[in-house]
């Protein structure tokens, strides 16, 4: 089931974001928060790359680019927030990234008030177009 793609990974994730929430909470800025969990995902053994840059294409053509927060074990896209609370505009963002990649599986991690976290799976046959003409 592709509800349950990389569970044992994403566990270990989710464990780590718990870990820094609770150890430096509410306010810091995202980056702080970035920096914060990509060394606890280190520590963990886990290999992570920040800010990875994402290509959007369109008929060929690359017409944009984003860079993700994390990706981890070139399995996981991690978005990161320190917002109130996570909102559908960062659950686009998140699947937006997937569809540009081969990638299935996003977390959303909210570094807010409470913390919280949303899984979000994109599987599509199509992912590869950009890459056909390679």
């Amino acid at each position: 089931m592709k509800e349950f793609i990389h569970k044992e990974l994403s566990q270990k994730v989710i464990g780590a974001f718990y870990s820094v929430y609770n150890a430096l909470g509410y306010g810091f800025l995202e980056k702080v928060y970035e920096n914060a969990f990509k060394h606890e995902l280190e520590l963990m053994g886990l290999i992570v790359q920040s800010q990875v840059p994402i290509e959007v294409f369109y008929r060929g053509i690359k017409v944009g680019q984003y860079f993700a927060d994390l990706l981890i074990e070139k399995s996981i896209i991690i978005e990161l927030k320190a917002a109130e609370s996570l909102c559908e505009e960062h659950e686009h963002q998140l699947t937006n990234y997937l569809k540009a990649t081969n990638i299935e599986l996003g977390l959303l991690l909210n570094f807010g008030k409470e913390p919280q976290f949303k899984r979000i799976i994109f599987t599509n046959d199509h992912k590869n177009l950009h890459d056909s003409n390679s």
